[in-house]
């Protein structure tokens, strides 16, 4: 059987989910941030997405076989 998490690792992996459960509870709550940066994820995605489906180009289609040995 192959051994992922060290014992080390799996303390600290268990620490820092205690802290997310147990902080938003203890600490106030916070305003909401500004529309710039509610919509910064959201103007990368578009980017990606656009990015995704765009062609690539005329070069694009071309296959290239080299024979080097």
């Amino acid at each position: 059987m192959v051994q992922c998490l060290s014992l080390g690792s799996a303390l600290v992996l268990a620490c820092l989910a205690l802290f997310l459960g147990v902080l938003p509870l203890i600490l106030p709550p916070l305003p909401p941030p500004p529309l710039m940066l509610l919509l910064f994820p959201v103007i990368i995605m578009a980017a990606l997405v656009f990015l995704a489906f765009s062609p690539a180009g005329p070069e694009a289609g071309h296959v290239v076989i080299s024979n080097s040995m």
